[in-house]
């Protein structure tokens, strides 16, 4: 389908403003994904304020350059998507991974992390990483196993205590 001048300075606009908000971008090949899974990822992403935009190669590159994103596009193969993620760096990269291992038609191209390209094995890396509130529990529990231990020892000699003066009693 051709698109007239208008609706392509709108998608260049709309792909401007979604770079602008973005603090992750993720190259997405969705070639020979149903329609259907296509729609399920963006509600996935949706859910945790990330967004799917499809566009045209040419446009991409175009807004790509206008804001100094060094990143050759059209050497990216297959039918590119974006996948912008709004909040966090690591979530969308682990929901597309989730996704990809369901779907194998749908590949991970690469993203920029930090204004720089990353390739696709980082990004698959960054998405098998734990998240903030896994690593953050993992703290707690490694904080409190120690302590819980040593109320646990320190009750054990009280209980002794008790156990010992109740039989002298008797």
């Amino acid at each position: 389908m051709v698109l007239t001048r208008q609706q392509k300075q709108k998608i260049l606009d709309d792909l401007k403003e979604k770079i602008e908000r973005q603090k992750a971008m993720i190259f997405i090949d969705f070639t020979g994904l149903k329609v259907k899974d296509l729609s399920a990822l963006r509600k996935k992403l949706k859910e945790t304020d990330n967004e799917l935009k499809i566009a045209k190669k040419t446009l991409i590159n175009l807004v790509l350059k206008e804001k100094r994103i060094e990143i050759e596009i059209k050497k990216l193969l297959g039918e590119v998507a974006i996948v912008f993620g709004y909040k966090e760096e690591i979530t969308p990269a682990k929901i597309i991974w989730q996704f990809s291992q369901e779907n194998p038609n749908l590949k991970i191209l690469g993203g920029i992390l930090e204004n720089r390209f990353r390739e696709a094995e980082k990004i698959i890396e960054l998405a098998k990483l734990p998240t903030r509130e896994e690593l953050l529990t993992r703290l707690v529990r490694g904080i409190s196993t120690p302590i819980s231990n040593f109320i646990n020892v320190l009750q054990g000699n009280i209980k002794g205590l008790i156990n010992v003066l109740t039989q002298v009693k008797t």
